[in-house]
């Protein structure tokens, strides 16, 4: 997977012809040349997270559409999706409950545009869930929560009972889509993973009980409760980075599998 960073998406959304120079040096070339395997092109990065207070609403799916029609131009169009990688912030619940989600109110919209284009071209929506930062945002939150080893207090949602935050962030996001219309739509977890220091909660011996819990479900065939399906993956991440910002705090730079 290949991704663009947000501060190309202004570029990108506002020229074909900057978008298509983008897929030949970075996904033609690669691919004839040299025979790599690019299965998806991530535009952008969480581009809708509250905290950016809008600065990508008005260039993301212009990108996108770009993207798209200049891989499409390549003939890649079947080898190569793209998608938008987007935080567990897109969607909420209006009660707490998973079978109440939806998509926030700011984006409703533009998110059933940016998911309908998706579905169209046959590409899978994106997100990225982080038990960790519930832990790491409330101090109330219930630790056994966060993992995958049950709890003593489940949330109930009608018959189904959720003993962990991924399930229920999860379905969640599957509530939002069958409301609006997107009950086949293809989901991939794009991050998932716990920091190893730089947080009380952010250790090594978290780590990695959560990402054994989360290999040892994949393992077993376990789906989540409201659909039955097991979504492909991906870890965050392969080692520590330590030039990234630490703004949201010093766990940052430690998200790595490896040092």
């Amino acid at each position: 997977m290949l991704g663009i960073p947000n501060e190309f998406l202004a570029p990108l959304a506002s020229s074909v012809t900057v978008a298509e120079k983008w897929v030949m040096q970075n996904v033609s070339t690669f691919i004839s040349k040299y025979g790599v395997d690019i299965r998806y092109v991530a535009v952008g990065n969480e581009p809708f997270l509250k905290t950016y207070k809008g600065m990508f609403q008005q260039t993301t799916f212009p990108a996108l559409q770009n993207i798209e029609a200049a891989i499409i131009k390549a003939g890649l169009g079947r080898q190569v999706k793209v998608t938008v990688p987007l935080n567990a912030d897109v969607y909420d619940s209006s009660n707490g409950l998973p079978s109440s989600g939806d998509f926030r109110s700011d984006i409703h919209t533009l998110m059933i545009q940016i998911i309908k284009f998706l579905q169209n071209n046959g590409a899978p929506i994106m997100i990225n869930i982080y038990p960790f930062l519930s832990l790491y945002a409330d101090p109330h939150f219930p630790i056994d929560y966060a993992f995958f080893s049950g709890t003593a207090n489940p949330v109930v949602d009608g018959s189904v009972s959720y003993t962990n935050v991924f399930d229920a962030n999860y379905d969640t996001l599957v509530s939002a889509l069958e409301r609006n219309g997107f009950s086949n739509m293809t989901i991939i977890v794009g991050e998932i993973g716990w920091p190893t220091d730089g947080d009380a909660n952010a250790n090594i011996a978290y780590a990695r009980k959560f990402n054994q819990g989360l290999l040892d479900r994949i393992s077993q065939g376990k789906g989540r409760p409201r659909k039955f399906d097991r979504p492909p993956i991906l870890f965050f991440g392969l080692i520590d980075e330590d030039a990234k910002s630490v703004a949201r705090g010093e766990f940052e730079r430690h998200w790595g599998i490896f040092y």
